[in-house]
């Protein structure tokens, strides 16, 4: 559930040069079909989260609408009709009991994973890559003070925490907990591999020249250091992104993270256990897109890896 396995995999990266171009990193994708093929599908993902509310507008039915004649009450609240309830009005079926329709839960449950991972990527890295160049930059005390902190937060079962915190916490502004909870586990193992790396940068050759032109610390590492830092950065980035969409349906799963009736995978994961030997669509499609929505960013940031590795080599 949590990111630091991934993250600990790029201690192995440390850029001695530029990172490869975007331009170039992108013709190395594109020329990759499995690379391509996880593109693809990440921008039908993408494109879904945001332009939700006019999908479902065209599908004709809203997330949190509920259609008692998709449903048979004879049969226990079961869908009408093979494979879950699929027909030219429900595209993806329907859930058991209440009939809300599938299609726009994903289309809405999409919407909740993209923004969540991505705000919690974003204050990660902030936290993370500010704080890693502030520790291996100035060291002594600054140095001490963060890793004591970084070391405190990595010995915590970060999983059980987050339950424990989130199960304390009232319901309301659920996403916006989230992050934080999230982010506050997931910064530390960014800001080690930066505190490393920067540790490394900050004895080059360049970095004393701006020491010596009489640049202020600041310049120093946010204009020199810092850009030599992009690719790892990018790398931790693409890594920690499905690692976090995977946290938040596993929160959602055990009932801590996004609260009913807001669409969640994970909650859509959790709610079709007890339905799943005789409703196996009501399983299937909302654990399909979770697994291929990780999946596609695993592989893809694997693969933007190895294209800024080959660059810096050439």
């Amino acid at each position: 559930m949590t990111t630091s396995p991934a993250l600990a995999e790029i201690e192995e990266v440390v850029p001695a040069a530029p990172p490869a171009s975007g331009r170039r990193v992108l013709t190395r994708i594109t020329r990759d079909r499995g690379a391509l093929a996880c593109l693809v599908f990440l921008g039908l993902v993408v494109l879904m989260a945001v332009a939700a509310p006019l999908i479902v507008k065209l599908s004709g039915w809203g997330p949190y609408q509920f259609d008692s004649a998709a449903i048979n009450s004879d049969l226990g609240g079961l869908p009408r009709g093979a494979l879950g309830g699929i027909s030219g009005s429900h595209w993806f079926g329907v859930e058991p009991q209440n009939g809300r329709d599938l299609f726009a839960r994903i289309v809405y449950g999409a919407r909740v994973s993209i923004t969540i991972s991505l705000s919690a990527t974003l204050l990660t890295g902030i936290l993370g890559v500010v704080l890693g160049m502030l520790a291996g930059f100035y060291r002594g005390w600054v140095d001490q003070v963060i890793s004591r902190l970084m070391d405190f937060l990595m010995a915590f079962p970060a999983l059980i925490f987050m339950i424990a915190i989130l199960s304390s916490l009232p319901s309301g502004n659920r996403p916006v907990l989230l992050v934080v909870v999230i982010s506050a586990f997931g910064w530390p193992y960014l800001a080690r591999v930066i505190r490393g790396q920067t540790m490394t940068l900050a004895n080059r050759e360049f970095v004393e020249a701006a020491r010596a032109s009489g640049a202020k610390d600041t310049q120093v590492v946010f204009r020199e250091i810092l850009p030599n830092l992009r690719g790892s950065i990018v790398v931790m980035t693409t890594l920690a992104i499905p690692g976090y969409i995977g946290t938040e349906a596993g929160l959602s799963f055990l009932g801590v993270g996004v609260s009913p009736p807001t669409a969640s995978w994970g909650q859509m994961i959790a709610s079709s256990v007890s339905w799943y030997s005789v409703d196996p669509m009501f399983f299937a499609i909302p654990g399909a897109f979770l697994f291929l929505t990780v999946l596609s960013l695993t592989v893809l940031g694997d693969k933007i890896r190895t294209a800024i590795d080959q660059g810096e080599a050439a």
